[in-house]
């Protein structure tokens, strides 16, 4: 028998005292400051360690008795925590993460325990208005027009896939659109590709275009597809421009691509997944020139706002076009709003089970204000910069890709090797660089040339960690023997 069987009209075991409460919230919180207080000088890559013999080991049936919290939270962050990739490290240079603010980890509690619902207005009033305020910023920064709006998601994918399917019903509503045609770029995230599929395209409805020399999309090329899918009787209806690629940080020609995509009367989608809070800064704003007139944005906080995992945005300029893509209607549903002063989110996105998911950018974007996201941003614009020069003025590597935003990819010296043993040489370089475990970096492929990539987007970077990066890399060729004794590593200047 339990307690609750004992006593059920009473508090079961579910319901936790407030000393309980505080107990556990209080040995999370040790684990966790711990943990953050020394981030900078843990391995990172923990999943080096992990044997298949060690995940077999993890497997555990369902549990019928309680444990420790204690012994619970000993084993989360000693045994299974470190033996993962660290993408909070300042070293972390790999992929596009942001770093996971602690603030949004302090919003989540918040929004977790009161528990209260945002698919609908007439539940959540007060707290549905606060995360339309975020939309609201979000729109602002962009320079979106008034009207703007959109929705917070879980990321990039499923905003690409929501602004997918809502260009698809802008043009073809419910009828058939087997006729339909995509445009991307061979940059473009794959989660586009695969979003098209999720909304009932074919492979044949994509048209993938080569880019150019700068990694992005031409709007000639693109211009001659439109052409000669007209011409063969298809629907040309949606362009997808990226404003920062994952491979490179490339951002498209986004006014010329807006010019096209209107005179041809295509829905013009940007995917800023990573770029779009670039637009803080001031560089960022010129890069991105053109995002404004983009129908549809696609954004991660959880990428260049620093905060955890599981935060995306899709923003529309005409919220009406999320409407008729998504709304649906039954019974056990209150009435949808009509003033346009509130919004039912679960009529413009995919969730109708949704959660508070605004309190994690609204707390720290409260707290701190704008301009310290601004200035993080404008340092890591510098950093990749200084990270460009460096790989420019050494003589044993070819800079591939400059710094665009805040990535720089890079590959060994093309001394007329194959282009396999190029590879190759790259290759291995990488390794040797992540060998010490003082920076993370990833590969990957460039118009088939294996490239380097140092993506600074983690907000504990810094400049200190930038010239542990150079010496490693410097140190990765010597011991290659892909740099001579007498290369040395060019040295940053002390501006």
């Amino acid at each position: 028998m339990t307690e609750a069987d004992h006593n059920p009209g009473g508090p079961g075991p579910l319901e936790l005292s407030e000393s309980e409460m505080t107990s556990l919230v209080n040995a999370a919180m040790v684990r966790i400051t711990g943990l953050l207080a020394t981030v900078a000088d843990q391995p990172l890559d923990g999943s080096l360690e992990v044997s298949p013999e060690f995940i077999r080991g993890l497997r555990e049936p369902l549990p019928e008795s309680p444990e420790d919290p204690e012994a619970l939270l000993d084993h989360l962050f000693q045994e299974l925590v470190p033996r993962n990739l660290n993408p909070i490290s300042p070293g972390f240079m790999g992929y596009i993460p942001g770093g996971g603010l602690f603030h949004a980890a302090a919003a989540d509690l918040i929004s977790n325990s009161v528990n209260r619902y945002l698919g609908v207005t007439s539940v959540s009033p007060a707290l549905n208005q606060l995360e339309r305020n975020v939309i609201q910023w979000f729109c602002q920064i962009l320079g979106l027009p008034e009207g703007a709006g959109g929705f917070l998601t879980t990321g990039g994918s499923l905003a690409n896939l929501s602004a997918l399917v809502a260009a698809r019903v802008a043009r073809f509503g419910d009828d058939d659109f087997s006729s339909g045609v995509i445009y991307l770029s061979d940059q473009a995230h794959n989660c586009v590709e695969k979003s098209a599929r999720i909304a009932g395209f074919s492979t044949r409805a994509m048209r993938t275009l080569p880019s150019d020399g700068n990694f992005r999309l031409c709007p000639d090329k693109l211009r001659r597809a439109i052409q000669q899918d007209r011409e063969t009787g298809l629907t040309p209806f949606l362009v997808t421009a990226s404003a920062g690629t994952t491979n490179t940080g490339a951002v498209d020609p986004l006014e010329e691509l807006a010019d096209l995509a209107r005179s041809e009367n295509l829905w013009f989608h940007v995917d800023a997944a990573y770029g779009g809070f670039f637009c803080l800064t001031e560089r960022g704003k010129r890069a991105m020139a053109g995002i404004e007139r983009a129908d549809s944005v696609a954004l991660d906080p959880h990428k260049t706002l620093f905060l955890p995992y599981g935060t995306g945005a899709l923003l529309v300029r005409a919220p009406d076009t999320l409407r008729r893509a998504h709304s649906s209607t039954a019974d056990y549903l209150p009435a949808m709003q009509d003033d346009p002063d509130l919004l039912d989110f679960c009529e413009l996105s995919p969730e109708l089970t949704r959660p508070f998911r605004g309190l994690r950018v609204w707390l720290p974007m409260k707290m701190h204000g704008a301009g310290v996201f601004r200035h993080y941003l404008d340092e890591k614009l510098d950093l990749a910069r200084l990270v460009e020069q460096a790989v420019d003025d050494n003589p044993a590597l070819d800079l591939l890709a400059g710094a665009e935003l805040s990535v720089v990819a890079f590959a060994v010296k093309d001394r007329g090797q194959s282009p396999d043993q190029r590879n190759d040489d790259s290759q291995r370089l990488l390794a040797a660089i992540n060998r010490e475990q003082k920076v993370k970096l990833t590969g990957t492929l460039l118009h088939g040339v294996f490239a380097i990539r140092v993506a600074i987007v983690v907000f504990r970077t810094h400049r200190d960690r930038i010239e542990v990066l150079l010496r490693e890399i410097q140190r990765a060729l010597g011991d290659t023997g892909l740099a001579r004794p007498d290369q040395a590593a060019p040295t940053l200047d002390s501006g």
